[in-house]
């Protein structure tokens, strides 16, 4: 065989593995093109905070503002007379019940912040009615705290309910992007991050009442009870970034 000819044929070849994909690929690939964006209500889109203000407030804390396209909270802005903490915000513009959250978010090193659900105002703080998916920087919290976290409180967890599944879950280090999904319907809870499936629980079962009566929400009857609620961001006194909320009707 002459080597022009021969040359012809390897580069032929190279061409085709190089646009050859597995069937898996090609079907997420499709799957992710065809998710139509009509079922998706953007409850922040990167440009203003309207639908957003105070838990149990009328305004939005100071804090929280929008900044290269993201929600974020600047400590910056706390004066020091302010408390540290507790500035939660909530999207008023509607309440859901089932539904799927999808949101993208980063924090700094020894970050905390957490997304509530199901949130109803009243007397009592944010967290001891509203289930939270938490949010924080599992690999240097601890080193930074000077203290031991248990495992429903990191990232990944229903907070106080349910720990995430360490060998599956993917925690980026602080300062990268993640992304996280709460799929919640009666019949069953699932909490994402990154890709991955963290935790499933399904809601108001003998396991889960069982769960809240022996543990943090023992003395707050309220917890987990409402069906039905607003969506909420927790200011832990750290630096947060937020961007890409969306959430459908299930």
């Amino acid at each position: 065989m002459k080597k022009p000819v021969l040359i012809i044929i390897v580069l032929l070849f190279v061409l085709s593995c190089k646009s050859e994909k597995k069937p898996d690929q090609i079907e997420l690939a499709t799957e992710e093109l065809t998710e139509s964006e009509e079922e998706w209500t953007y409850l922040f889109d990167g440009t203003s905070t309207d639908g957003w203000r105070a838990y149990n407030g009328e305004k939005m804390p100071p804090q929280w503002v929008v900044k290269d396209g993201t929600l974020t909270f600047d400590t910056e802005k706390r004066l020091e007379s302010e408390k540290k903490g507790g500035n939660d915000i909530i999207y008023a513009a509607q309440q859901f019940d089932n539904f799927e959250l999808y949101v993208e978010w980063k924090i700094p090193e020894g970050g905390n912040s957490g997304i509530f659900y199901h949130i109803q105002e009243g007397d009592w703080g944010v967290s001891e009615v509203a289930p939270e998916y938490q949010l924080l920087d599992d690999l240097k919290w601890e080193e930074i705290n000077g203290a031991t976290l248990e495992d429903w409180q990191k990232t990944g967890a229903a907070y106080a309910m349910y720990s995430a599944d360490e060998e599956l879950k993917l925690v980026k280090p602080a300062g990268e992007w993640n992304t996280s999904r709460i799929r919640f319907t009666t019949n069953l809870v699932e909490y994402w991050l990154n890709g991955q499936m963290t935790v499933s629980f399904r809601p108001w079962s003998k396991d889960w009442e069982q769960r809240k009566v022996s543990g943090k929400w023992k003395d707050f009857p309220k917890h987990g009870t409402f069906k039905k609620g607003y969506i909420g961001l927790q200011d832990h006194d750290s630096p947060l970034w937020f961007k890409n909320i969306k959430i459908k009707k299930l």
